[in-house]
């Protein structure tokens, strides 16, 4: 496994594998098909291209196939808030360590390092992940909008 940032090349092969790992079994438990559908449509090829216009967008490839992403940016333009985005794991290749490899890639990332907070929206599925790889509930409350629950963590390393 290797994980890089994006190029042009990859936005339609990304986009594939995020509507794979969006409409699975576990992913679909959670949300009704309308939602996964908005999801779908705003990561498309055009919608992962704008993203990774703003962010540092990372593939984790496996023999040049793309089986997971993710995404860190700035926290509405924020110097010293960032936020997690787009992280997907091709269903076939989840829980073989690539969403934790994704996670340590982003909390490496220039946006990480110089955050003293990081948000991420998360899905239902994605709680117990996030919550093991040390984010909590923001304010300890449990905030729901768009889709997504609020959960956040503090940099130890910049205070």
């Amino acid at each position: 496994m290797n994980i890089e940032l994006i190029n042009e090349n990859e936005y339609e092969e990304t986009a594939n594998m995020i509507e794979r790992s969006a409409r699975s079994s576990y992913f679909s438990l959670y949300y009704p098909k309308c939602e996964i559908d908005s999801i779908t449509k705003s990561l498309n090829a055009e919608g992962i291209k704008q993203r990774a216009s703003w962010t540092n967008f990372y593939v984790v490839k496996e023999n040049k196939i793309i089986v997971g992403c993710g995404a860190i940016g700035a926290y509405w333009g924020s110097e010293t808030e960032s936020s997690l985005f787009s992280i997907f794991v091709d269903p076939d290749y989840q829980r073989k360590g690539i969403g934790q490899l994704i996670i340590n890639t982003l909390e490496n990332d220039e946006y990480f390092r110089r955050a003293k907070r990081i948000e991420i929206p998360a899905s239902m599925a994605a709680i117990p992940f996030y919550r093991k790889m040390g984010y909590q509930f923001k304010n300890n409350e449990l905030i729901y909008s768009e889709g997504h629950f609020a959960l956040e963590k503090f940099n130890k390393n910049n205070k």
